[in-house]
């Protein structure tokens, strides 16, 4: 937004020394310029001093967010926000560097978000919002969006190598020198991890940046290519039972050890803004080659008695996108005023399948598909300071959808368009005391698997009729917050919600993707965050989220959300300039969560404690200590509860609960030097 609504003056001349995300000694205050009390910016300092095991956990400095992992390193994470099981990403909407990252009609689940490309040395801020508010946020954003920025230029080179236990071993390399009128950056990763596992991960990674940059982040340019390869074999979630018979060895055995895969991401993006006084104009553009191939196994031998259930899915596509806005003050009735238009155009070009295997051989075809998937956003937003305590945005985004699926079921093949209007409302009270008060409201979408859309038979029984879904599906939000600064350090933000949805989306263990419930739901629930900044040197992250999910429908199995989150909580401490050393520890709560539909099956909680210790040997080398784990708990990263079979066992499979255990206790020693 412009200075006359929400934040300080913008100015043309933007000193290019001094990036604007670097902020010293306190988050940036979001009084006067958040649309929400669950609005909020994640800065470069913040991000540096957290301990994350896997690059997908940089984002859970998101309050309230969960990410977890269900299979190997290399695959993409599980998300949990505001009372949703995310599975792999739908209904979080998740940019890195302008790009979304959401796959859509993918082939095991509907907006699978794989941040493994992410190198988080290179992110200089996050910004959240949760709830379907904002008409800039189109698909996938009903219950948030995440949105990462990569640095133009370092302040200084970064050479880095990190060892530990489970086969951890990490090298980065990244810089950004003088080359012509701006800078490039560049940046290498290589990375190997097997994990506590019986069956080590392997994961190998090798992932790279080239950015030229000119200008500032006001007004300037830039170019990248970004290039990540990774393998990987997976221990997939393991039946409980298989423990307690003493089939597997230990918690981190797997039943099928072939499980695994292989990933790669290149990207050639741009991006390019123009700021004034009185207007401000951004463009991005990108083109995206993905390619997963993927072999998991969540029912052993329930289908398939003598070869196992195994499955792959293949995916490869090509994502074209362009977004564009542009920002201009004009009085309204004689008030400050700013309005706002854009547009974002994206298409995928899709090929994915589904076949059974058996260690990784290929026996028999289940569907072959080509969809060509295109949308089409517009949005137009207006922001007015009416008085000096009372401010406005409203916004109306207008999205069309046109699927194409070609089939090797000619039945299956079809095209399908539809488009759907959102429109958003925000009221800002304030600030008295350094308090504002929000009131928020609106609508948002999330598509559905082409697939789904397009569906007529059963790809499994071409004599079988299948139900289709919506393309689009409609998600409704209202919220009440409050955001205070009012003790001196400390930054504290509330709100409470209410998030429907026209229906749910549910793993499906048998399939080894996602389903459309056709069920409506609704979701009420509170987040409570927490910034304090008590002494130079300590700085304390504190949040507590909770939100009850039930169908809103009557359905004799129950009313219950098989794997909707509940309670969830964090407690950060990070310790900086004091003397050479520094530091922190990060503790998170996820809580027991239903896992069928009447709730007599539940997961129990998780807790995870993690740190790091460190020692600044001289102004241009450090060296940390990262622990993971480090009270060695046993407990689950996720779980579910379906039908499989195990050898020996009844035809008909049986029920059981099935979890992936987390990491043991590890630890990891960095030495980092700049230059």
């Amino acid at each position: 937004m412009l200075p006359c609504i929400a934040a300080p003056s913008w100015s043309a001349e933007t000193d290019e020394t001094v990036p604007s995300v670097v902020v010293e000694g306190s988050r940036n205050s979001q009084i006067g310029i958040a649309s929400a009390a669950s609005v909020g910016v994640v800065t470069q300092q913040q991000l540096e001093a957290r301990t994350v095991y896997r690059p997908g956990e940089l984002l859970e400095a998101t309050p309230g967010l969960i990410v977890s992992q269900h299979s190997g390193e290399g695959k993409a994470n599980q998300f949990y926000l505001r009372g949703i099981n995310l599975d792999h990403g739908t209904d979080l909407r998740t940019t890195v560097d302008g790009m979304l990252v959401n796959q859509r009609t993918h082939a095991h689940g509907q907006g699978w978000t794989d941040v493994n490309f992410l190198i988080p040395e290179l992110a200089t801020r996050l910004d959240y919002s949760k709830g379907p508010y904002d008409a800039q946020q189109g698909d996938f954003a009903s219950a948030g969006s995440v949105s990462v920025a990569y640095a133009n230029r370092l302040p200084q080179g970064i050479f880095s190598v990190g060892v530990g236990q489970n086969g951890f071993a990490r090298t980065l390399l990244a810089d950004s020198p003088k080359f012509g009128n701006g800078n490039l950056l560049y940046a290498l990763e290589l990375f190997h991890n097997d994990g506590p596992f019986v069956h080590g991960d392997d994961y190998r990674k090798v992932n790279g940046v080239l950015r030229y940059s000119e200008g500032t982040e006001a007004n300037g340019f830039n170019i990248s290519l970004m290039a990540y390869r990774a393998h990987w074999n997976s221990t997939d979630q393991i039946p409980q039972r298989a423990i307690d018979s003493g089939l597997l060895a230990n918690r981190f055995d797997a039943i099928d050890p072939s499980d695994g895969g292989s990933a790669h991401r290149y990207s050639l993006s741009t991006g390019w803004q123009k700021t004034t006084e009185t207007t401000a104009t951004k463009f991005n553009a990108y083109v995206i080659n993905n390619q997963l191939d993927l072999y998991s196994n969540f029912t052993y031998f329930l289908d398939d008695p003598i070869n196992g259930d195994q499955f792959n899915q293949p995916d490869r596509r090509v994502t074209t996108a362009l977004n564009a806005s542009h920002t201009w003050k004009l009085p309204l009735m004689g008030r400050q005023s700013e309005n706002t238009v854009g547009l974002q155009f994206q298409n995928d070009n899709i090929h994915n399948g589904l076949y059974s295997t058996k260690d990784r051989q290929r026996l028999s075809t289940t569907r072959e598909d080509h969809t060509v998937e295109t949308s089409l956003g517009l949005y137009a937003e207006n922001a007015t300071q009416w008085t000096d305590k009372f401010r406005s945005i409203a916004g109306i985004r207008e999205d069309f959808y046109r699927n194409n699926v070609t089939s090797n079921l000619i039945a299956n093949s079809n095209t399908v368009s539809e488009h759907l209007p959102s429109p958003k409302l925000s009221l800002i009270f304030g600030p008295w005391d350094k308090t504002e008060y929000y009131f928020n409201m609106g609508r948002g979408f999330h598509s559905n698997d082409a697939r789904g859309a397009t569906i007529s038979v059963n790809p499994r029984d071409a004599s079988m009729s299948a139900t289709r879904e919506s393309a689009l599906v409609l998600s409704r939000g209202l919220e009440l917050g409050v955001r205070t600064e009012l003790i001196q350090g400390l930054q504290t933000s509330l709100s409470v919600y209410r998030l429907d949805l026209d229906s749910e989306l549910l793993f499906q263990g048998d399939a080894g993707t996602t389903q459309d419930t056709g069920r409506p739901s609704r979701r009420l629930g509170f987040e409570f965050s927490n910034y304090y900044k008590p002494l130079k040197w300590l700085t304390i992250d504190a949040d507590i989220a909770f939100a009850k999910a039930r169908y809103r429908n009557f359905d004799v199995v129950g009313a219950y959300i098989p794997g909707s989150v509940e309670g969830v909580a964090s407690l950060a401490l990070a310790v900086d300039n004091l003397g050479p050393y520094f530091g922190g520890l990060q503790l998170r709560y996820f809580g027991p969560r239903p896992l069928i539909e009447d709730n007599s099956v539940r997961s129990d909680r998780t807790v995870t404690l993690n740190g790091r210790i460190g020692y600044k040997i001289s102004p241009k080398l450090r060296v940390d200590l990262e622990g993971y784990n480090l009270t060695n708990r046993q407990d689950s990263a996720i779980d579910y509860a379906y039908v499989s079979r195990l050898p020996g066992e009844p035809a008909a499979g049986v029920f059981d609960k099935h979890f992936h255990p987390i990491e043991s206790r590890s630890l990891r020693v960095n030495l980092i030097a700049n230059f």
